[in-house]
């Protein structure tokens, strides 16, 4: 009973004892039911939602959970190879060895012949209406 009254401070039982006259004067025997209900269920609704906000806050705090990783399980779909250790009969790799060709092969026009002079591309033509002039560059006017 103590531990649930410390919010009370310094009132005594006879504080108490009046609190409870005036609150049976006021009110009237048959609304305190009511009245404690209430208070119950508003002191429920509070804690609930203090819980709630706790929860989401703890939540919010958490570092997010790792993704599931099939490296670290157990299983190995294929158990005779091991992409750490190269197969016995590999043959080791020979850096200034010719590089296979990977089928690109560049456009013919991309390689200008020797014997034509360079021309230079052609602009489109301006697609602005008749009667309008191009925008010119922005100029703060002088003082």
């Amino acid at each position: 009973m103590q531990q649930s009254l410390l919010f009370l401070g310094d009132i005594g039982g006879s504080e108490l004892i009046l609190i409870m006259v005036v609150i049976l004067v006021f009110f009237g025997a048959n609304k305190i039911p009511e009245l404690a209900r209430g208070l119950g269920k508003g002191i429920r609704e509070f804690k609930d939602a203090s819980s709630e906000i706790r929860n989401e806050f703890e939540r919010a705090g958490q570092q997010p959970q790792q993704p599931y990783n099939n490296q670290n399980s157990g299983y190995n779909p294929n158990p005779g190879y091991n992409p750490n250790f190269p197969p016995q009969n590999a043959v080791p790799h020979d850096p200034y060895a010719a590089q296979p060709s990977h089928g690109y092969e560049p456009h013919p026009a991309a390689e200008a012949p020797a014997d034509q002079p360079y021309v230079a591309p052609v602009l489109p033509p301006n697609l602005a209406p008749e009667g309008t002039q191009p925008r010119q560059p922005y100029s703060p006017p002088s003082v």
